[in-house]
């Protein structure tokens, strides 16, 4: 008897655990990790490649980085989101998790089409709906957050349409708590961790996620750049304008935009484009934006800049902006002065004056620590710059100092990871910190930013 009320107990402790949303996640996250090994235990014993020639199919090697691609996906879109953080931190991440991780920022497993259109439907209603035709079947890209589909207004108007995943919401929080509690565990065992602050990474994580979930605010970033760029006077830089009638938490309607990405380099060859010309505007018209606005793209990835058939420059998807008070906004003028001529121990003291540094840290000693992680930057064209090597340098000196930066200017350093690896392929040449269309320009926005 007691035996087996023994096993109904566990029996109902379990189907518990697989109802209860959180647990239910947590059951996922064994079950596929647990296929992974098991694949990679085959994969050893050459048992995959038996497989796939009894089945005449080509065999796909399943490396470490390969499964943990794969198994980012299998947990879903918050998962991918840090996919997406691997595949853009070059030079922090081993090379292969990087290349690897690179297909998680506009090639996910797509999501079925019949979910869109019932996603579409349920969003916009009936005449909503009506004003849409030809919506391609195919997804022109998917990401972790949503897919994008090409269509036609009624009038004829090309536009692509982005719709969030099924279940979103829901799975977003429960993956969240289960990683918060990952962050904590990981914060109290190691020190070195412990600086880095990963539950405060992870709460700015999940700050970004809920603000990306909602369309509706997307697009009134998209309309933000739009009115920066024409404020400044760059009528050749710009974002898909959307249709705020076909706009809501989950759909998103806005312009096509038809062009090269901007790490497509024998696509742009082809075409004799001046892709140097066109790099250093779209990053002067970027650091603009900074500093006059405090506002900022903050997901520059190749597959959201674009060199547009017109000549125009493209940025695509604002789920991801940066924002600076006016305080913060002056800091980030100081703090490129700083760096621009070489001027450490100012560099170290804003950094300090921004919380970044202990109120009884050696600013001295900071500055010349500054001084060994950052100087190669500014005396070394962009294409010899090896950052593999650079950017655990600069994270050593956060540990030694422990030293913490916001969230913007954490966004602000991607970017610029970002806009380095574009140079390496386009102007190798370059040095944005000593070229004279950058820097002169960027010397006269910072003095009237100052007066501003």
């Amino acid at each position: 008897m007691t035996f087996a009320i023994v096993l109904v107990g566990l029996a109902a402790l379990l189907v518990l655990t697989i109802l209860l949303p959180v647990t239910r996640r947590m059951w996922a996250f064994t079950l596929y990790a647990g296929k992974y090994i098991v694949l990679g235990i085959g994969e050893k014993l050459g048992l995959r490649r038996l497989a796939s020639k009894i089945r005449g199919r080509e065999h796909m090697p399943l490396t470490r980085p390969r499964a943990a691609r794969m198994f980012a996906e299998d947990m879903g879109p918050t998962f991918i989101k840090f996919g997406q953080i691997v595949g853009s931190s070059s030079g922090i991440f081993p090379d292969e998790y990087v290349e690897e991780f690179q297909s998680c920022l506009d090639k996910v497993r797509p999501f079925p089409y019949d979910q869109v259109e019932q996603t579409i439907k349920d969003e916009l209603g009936a005449e909503g709906t009506r004003q849409l035709t030809e919506v391609e079947v195919a997804p022109l890209a998917s990401a972790s957050i949503a897919q994008v589909h090409r269509a036609k207004l009624r009038d004829g108007t090309e536009v692509v349409v982005k719709v969030q995943r099924p279940g979103l919401d829901s799975r977003v929080v429960n993956d969240m708590k289960i990683m918060r509690v990952m962050a904590q565990v990981i914060a109290f065992f190691s020190k070195d961790a412990k600086l880095a602050n990963p539950v405060g990474v992870l709460d700015d994580f999940a700050a970004t996620l809920r603000e990306e979930i909602d369309f509706r605010q997307e697009a009134s970033n998209l309309d933000r750049f739009n009115e920066i760029m024409r404020e400044l006077g760059h009528a050749d830089v710009r974002a898909p304008v959307p249709h705020w009638a076909l706009t809501t938490r989950k759909v998103l309607v806005m312009e096509r935009f038809v062009g090269t990405r901007v790490d497509d380099v024998e696509s742009i060859r082809t075409q004799a484009l001046d892709s140097e010309a066109m790099l250093v505007k779209g990053m002067r018209a970027w650091f603009q934006c900074v500093l006059f606005h405090g506002f900022f793209h903050g997901d520059v990835h190749a597959g959201n800049l674009m060199l547009l058939a017109n000549g125009d420059i493209g940025f695509l998807d604002f789920g991801i902006v940066g924002r600076f008070t006016d305080k913060q906004r002056h800091m980030v003028t100081d703090y490129i002065v700083a760096f621009t001529i070489g001027d450490y121990k100012t560099l170290a003291e804003t950094v300090a004056a921004m919380g970044g540094v202990g109120e009884d840290a050696d600013l001295e000693a900071f500055a010349e620590a500054l001084k060994g992680a950052y100087e190669p930057i500014r005396n070394t064209k962009f294409g010899d710059i090896n950052f593999g090597e650079m950017i655990p340098k600069i994270h050593e000196v956060a540990r030694e100092h422990g030293m913490t930066m916001p969230r913007e200017f954490i966004l602000i350093l991607k970017q610029m990871l970002y806009f380095d690896r574009y140079a390496k392929l386009l102007a190798p040449e370059l040095n944005i910190f000593t070229d004279p269309r950058l820097v002169l320009s960027l010397m006269q926005d910072i003095q009237r930013a100052r007066s501003s």
